[in-house]
């Protein structure tokens, strides 16, 4: 599709034109982002870390990024989707980065598919993907770090080779794109390892199919149990890898108990990369007790009791009711949650439901996502509570009102599912509540 460049003024122009380029949102494969990337001269003169994974990839990153730059190390981070604002997919610095900056780099990706009157059709992620790798190229940085969007193998991401790839838990997600089993999953994650360099497996149980591909390969694996471990009591933990330990940490700042899984697989990264990337146990220290993250278990001071989780598959909400178990008594627990169409909500709501007294469906804001009706429906089917209550609403910032409204002040809230679900609640900024907005 040809289009003038002058018509394309502001990043929502952009984002608007890369909607329409292809036929499908999501195309699997690399031969054509690949080929735009060449036409653009795409590389990177410092270290690049890859992290794929069906949960936990946003927590690696940040954490990742939180201990380098606490390390003195200028840091490039590249995660998606984003919560609210576009922007949020990268940070430079840790440091969210300008629509400008964005607007000039999609000008090069949108000059270079379409070269010589020579068209390549690119899908929304694999342009934006493209322009914002080449703004961390551009960057002067000393180390780059990259959620892998979807799958592994066949990412757009994966256009480049990782001087460290790190995968953690795996799952069953996407199925109708990555296959139907964990080890077709599996396999998929498993592309993004490269031969001869390191790749961290922080999945505690990983498919078969990751180990054997690391094999074929010739990866330098490092395998959660065997290469590094952590252990604990309610104070403080410790980690041991190959030839080095690091003892009496804080815990992470991010909350939940799978954050220690995923900590254990940044340091066994940072270890892998130590000759190229030198860090101090002070700087891992730091970067663990300062790194944040919007919407993974995000609890919001306040009352009643808020808590934020864009947890949206079974494996994510088992661990989000874990975390919610551990906060100890609540009277009633009001839920809102929205999620794509394509999800598998009935083993979801299964888990969580014996902790939710009220439910509050909602609409997003996409296509792709099911109705608040239509999940209340899948709740009123699976439900055996006759104590719980449910109804459905039209976005998440009415649900979540309804929600406030029924609430006491010593009740709690969790609101989780799609990143549309806890960004339609973020968009305005992260709510506070105090007694007077509640009923006796």
């Amino acid at each position: 599709m040809r289009i003038s460049m002058q018509n394309l003024t502001t990043l929502d122009d952009w984002l608007a034109h890369c909607e329409r380029l292809h036929p499908t949102s999501i195309d699997m494969g690399l031969d054509r982002v690949r080929t735009v990337a060449e036409r653009m001269g795409l590389k990177f003169d410092c270290p690049v870390i890859t992290v794929a994974g069906t949960n936990g990839k946003g927590s690696t990153c940040a954490m990742l990024e939180a201990i380098l730059m606490e390390a003195g190390y200028r840091t490039g981070v590249y995660t998606s989707p984003h919560l609210v604002h576009f922007e949020e997919r990268c940070r430079v610095r840790g440091d969210i980065v300008g629509a400008t900056d964005l607007i000039a780099n999609f000008a090069r990706v949108e000059s270079a598919r379409s070269q010589n009157g020579n068209e390549i059709s690119l899908t929304y992620f694999e342009f934006t993907t493209l322009a914002i790798l080449q703004l961390l190229a551009n960057a002067k940085l000393d180390v780059v770090i990259l959620e892998v969007g979807l799958g592994g193998r066949l990412d757009a991401v994966n256009i480049l080779d990782a001087d460290c790839a790190v995968i953690t838990s795996i799952d069953l997600d996407h199925m109708e794109l990555l296959g139907q089993t964990r080890e077709a999953i599996g396999f998929e994650k498993a592309g993004i390892m490269r031969a001869g360099r390191p790749v961290v497996v922080s999945d505690p149980v990983p498919p078969q199919s990751v180990l054997d591909h690391a094999t074929a390969l010739g990866a330098d694996l490092w395998r959660f149990g065997n290469d590094f471990n952590f252990s604990g009591d309610k104070l403080q933990w410790s980690w041991a890898g190959r030839g080095r330990r690091y003892a009496g940490l804080a815990y992470p700042a991010l909350r939940g108990a799978n954050q220690l899984v995923n900590a254990s697989g940044v340091l066994a990264a940072l270890t892998a990369l130590r000759d190229r990337l030198p860090i101090t146990a002070q700087a891992v220290r730091n970067g663990l007790s300062l790194v944040e993250l919007p919407g993974r278990f995000q609890i919001i001071p306040g009352q009643p009791t808020l808590v934020l989780d864009v947890a949206h598959n079974p494996h994510s909400v088992a661990a989000l009711t874990e975390n919610l178990d551990a906060m100890g008594f609540y009277p009633c627990t009001h839920a809102v949650f929205g999620a794509m169409a394509d999800k598998d909500v009935g083993p979801m709501l299964a888990r969580i439901g014996p902790l939710v007294d009220k439910w509050y469906f909602t609409d997003l804001p996409t296509p792709r996502a099911a109705t608040g009706e239509a999940l209340c429906a899948a709740w009123q089917a699976g439900n055996t509570r006759t104590d719980a209550t449910a109804s459905a609403y039209k976005s998440p910032d009415s649900a979540l009102q309804a929600a406030v409204k029924a609430a006491n002040p010593t009740d709690r809230i969790v609101v989780f599912g799609s990143f549309y679900t806890v960004g339609g609640i973020l968009k305005n900024g992260v709510p506070r509540f105090s007694a007077p907005h509640f009923s006796a």
